[in-house]
């Protein structure tokens, strides 16, 4: 069964810090470049940061470049989003997602259609 499953949302305070996790099954993992995106209400799903294959590689949005940090472990299919210094704006659904098999290229995809598998999302609220 194919399944990505994040966990860690809450609510915080606006300054806090806050890890997001995401585990994968069903897929070849090791493989696979991993993203984060979130939603807020009312508006589209944004692109927020991926890792390559390796984890040698991460990219990240201007929206959140220098707050957060992603790693990914190979051995326990995870993924993790570690943000700091939250604002209300970061307010949102987050979701991991898991990008289709491409020959482990040393690239990840900032765009919805480059992932395949998404998860269920785990919530995040910044309170100020």
């Amino acid at each position: 069964q194919v399944e990505a499953v994040e966990s860690g949302g809450g609510l915080v305070q606006e300054g806090e810090s806050l890890t997001l996790s995401c585990t994968v099954s069903g897929l070849r993992f090791p493989r696979l470049a991993m993203a984060w995106f979130r939603q807020a209400p009312g508006k589209e799903r944004e692109w927020i940061s991926c890792i390559i294959w390796s984890g040698g590689r991460t990219k990240y949005a201007e929206s959140v470049k220098g707050r957060a940090t992603t790693s990914r472990d190979n051995y326990k299919n995870t993924v993790v989003l570690q943000m700091s210094a939250l604002k209300s704006e970061d307010t949102a659904m987050y979701y991991c997602a898991a990008a289709r098999e491409s020959g482990m290229i040393p690239d990840c995809g900032e765009q919805v259609d480059d992932y395949s598998t998404w998860g269920q999302g785990t919530e995040v609220t910044v309170s100020s």
